[in-house]
């Protein structure tokens, strides 16, 4: 059993700083954002725990902030659920802060019951897929300004089973929890392509990263019998520590190619939609059309 654990989670390390550099890390109070703030921190970056929960993101910056001995560590609310949350968000950042090298959307939610946003999108598309690309739209300016700076987007493995249902996005004519989570990680996929694309010769770099299977508290909304699965298989899971590396790989390592796919510290390749330049930027355009926002 410890042979094949030792397959799972390739191990990696680095021993680039970044001093003078910050990172906005979304979903950072648990799971693989805290610990990609923790690794962050003890490079010497400033980290912006940016999370719905304001309570628990304190705690996580106490916490991290003794770990790495660092007194940059800011707790910040973000509702990617709530537009209007975004918007102060966004607009707290440009008030207080002078740059901004690395957005890292880690933030989402899988397979819960069917919700909508503050604004009326279903939940898992609306925060997963929606509320990162609102972010990273009011944010562009100065991720350009900070140039060279970097957009990491989390997606997943299981976008290789999606589909982009452009006839019902927001599932109000049927809705299948599963179907719904794996369409928003493919949509994380396709944002990353056209993102990459728009952002050529700007100092901007765009990856999308497949953490692999990680116990986090992500998997809360699965029904018993799948919980009983994942914990029978426990061996093969990765922490969130593990589930980290693919993130930081792509925060710290120099000369990736911009608009790729990576999992286990390695470009890897997407599935076949998630390569469709023409799907991408139809979905940019609805996306744009959803928020009511203009992003040449």
């Amino acid at each position: 059993m410890n042979a094949i654990r030792n397959l799972i989670g390739k191990k990696w390390s680095s021993d680039v700083r970044l001093d003078g550099k910050t990172a906005i890390v979304t979903g950072a109070n648990t799971g693989i954002g805290k610990e990609t703030a923790r690794d962050l921190a003890k490079r010497g970056a400033r980290v912006i725990l940016a999370c719905r929960d304001v309570r628990k993101a304190k705690e996580a910056a106490r916490e991290i902030a003794e770990d790495s001995g660092s007194a940059g560590v800011v707790p910040c609310k973000l509702d990617l659920a709530d537009t209007k949350s975004i918007c102060e968000f966004a607009e707290h950042i440009f008030n207080t802060e002078k740059a901004v090298h690395f957005l890292i959307n880690n933030a989402g939610v899988a397979i819960c019951p069917y919700s909508t946003t503050a604004d009326g999108y279903e939940t898992q598309f609306g925060v997963n897929h929606l509320g990162h690309f609102f972010l990273t739209f009011l944010l562009m300016d100065m991720l350009k300004q900070s140039a060279p700076s970097r957009v990491i987007n989390l997606s997943s493995f299981v976008h290789s089973m999606g589909r982009i249902d452009f006839e019902d996005l927001n599932s109000e004519r049927s809705y299948h929890p599963v179907k719904a989570y794996v369409q928003s990680k493919l949509a994380n996929v396709l944002f990353t392509r056209e993102l990459a694309r728009r952002l050529e010769g700007t100092g901007v770099s765009v990856y999308a990263v497949d953490p692999g299977a990680v116990h986090t508290e992500m998997i809360r909304h699965m029904k018993s019998s799948l919980q009983i699965l994942v914990n029978a298989f426990s061996f093969l899971i990765k922490t969130p520590v593990e589930g980290a590396f693919t993130t930081l790989y792509c925060t710290l390592t120099p000369d990736l190619e911009s608009g790729g796919y990576y999992s286990e510290c390695a470009p890897a390749k997407c599935s076949r939609a998630a390569s469709d330049d023409l799907a991408a930027r139809r979905l940019w355009a609805v996306s744009c059309h959803l928020l009511g926002i203009r992003w040449r």
